[in-house]
């Protein structure tokens, strides 16, 4: 048929081979001299070349043997002695799908050089502005305030502005003010002396401390009681603190970014927020757009987070069918770009095929209502 063909005389000395040269198609017989079956020659060569087929070939065919052969990962079973033509048919199956493979790899690294961002990817406009922005602001000292609705990422762009910094080798600190009581929030973020308060065995650092040299991240910022305003205020001011139940006041370089869902404008205006310290952190503001508003991005993230969490899970999913993607188009995403990747989880553990189909979607089926005025493209 024309292909460039190699042979060779047992399974080790086929494993040498993959180690110098990619191969698309193994053909392994499964008895051979010994020291290494065909079994054993297969599992070698998927560790070396994970996307190559491999072809197990018998004369001494049984059910259990097949199996075993389908279960390590062989992508075809033959019995000896071969019909020419069946093999032929073969091998061209496994090259259309080896190209349709390579072709995918090649599209999905276009798309991640177009679209991505560290770990974000996008193609809305709105997004790729805030991209630019944080290029700009990532080499300066100045407080950054992020704001958004709860799963939009703004953990993410905090963490593509350390990323982007010079403070990129420093450590990168989140702190996620809600979870936390007042009192365990201040030992969080300033540390505490020995004997501070009952149970407090030893000398502990804070979030600030750990933070030097680096950025430091106040997620939720927003819930924070007054009393830890004035705190962080001053912090922010004077670049130093003292640790609760300690007198030492102790200096540190942070890069301090803030985010919250709520928006701090509108809680200084009802006297839930200081002004001052909004000021002190509104020095740069990024507001990132919910998920609704960026529609164009739900089939790029989809794709994102199929191909990610099928191989986290160990499910073989190829991708998502058209009518999928059109549904999670038009599903609102309350919780946005989180609850999408959530989404897509549940449906790849429930997937009864190697495609995401809308019947997996069918809790968010039941949701979906059309948005008015819009339709979601046929071409999705």
């Amino acid at each position: 048929d024309g292909y460039a063909v190699e042979t060779v005389g047992s399974g080790q000395e086929a494993i040498d081979r993959a180690r110098k040269t990619e191969y698309v198609l193994y053909l392994v017989d499964l008895k051979m001299p010994p020291g290494m079956d065909g079994i054993e020659t297969m599992r070698e060569i998927r560790k070396l070349q994970p996307d190559a087929s491999v072809v197990i070939i018998t004369a001494y065919a049984t059910v259990d043997t097949a199996v075993q052969a389908m279960k390590e990962g062989a992508f075809e079973y033959l019995v000896k002695p071969c019909n020419p033509n069946e093999l032929t048919l073969l091998v061209d199956r496994v090259l259309k799908i080896y190209n349709l493979q390579r072709e995918n790899r090649l599209l999905r690294k276009q798309l991640r050089d177009k679209y991505a961002f560290h770990d974000m990817v996008s193609k809305s406009p709105t997004m790729h502005e805030i991209f630019d922005l944080v290029k700009n602001v990532a080499a300066l000292r100045s407080t950054v305030l992020i704001q958004g609705e709860s799963g939009t990422g703004k953990e993410m762009v905090a963490r593509a502005i350390h990323a982007c910094s010079d403070r990129k080798d420093a450590p990168f600190v989140g702190v996620p003010c809600t979870a936390l009581a007042e009192t365990l929030l201040e030992t969080e973020l300033f540390g505490h002396e020995r004997g501070a308060f009952t149970g407090a065995v030893g000398q502990r650092r804070g979030k600030f401390e750990q933070a030097h040299g680096g950025t430091l991240l106040l997620d939720e910022i927003g819930d924070i009681t007054p009393k830890l305003q004035v705190e962080l205020l001053r912090v922010l001011q004077e670049r130093r603190f003292c640790r609760v139940g300690g007198d030492e006041e102790i200096e540190v370089d942070v890069r301090v970014i803030a985010a919250s869902n709520v928006n701090l404008q509108e809680a200084v205006r009802e006297g839930k927020f200081r002004d001052d310290l909004f000021y002190r952190l509104n020095v740069i503001t990024i507001h990132i757009p919910p998920l609704r508003e960026r529609v164009e991005d739900v089939p790029l993230l989809a794709r994102q987070f199929t191909e990610r969490l099928a191989a986290e899970m160990g499910k073989e999913i190829t991708g998502l069918s058209n009518a999928a993607l059109r549904l999670l188009a038009s599903y609102d995403w309350p919780g946005n770009v989180r609850e999408l990747e959530n989404a897509i989880e549940r449906a790849i553990a429930i997937a009864r095929s190697t495609e995401l189909d809308e019947h997996d979607f069918g809790f968010l089926q039941r949701r979906v209502e059309e948005r008015a005025g819009w339709a979601p493209p046929a071409n999705m």
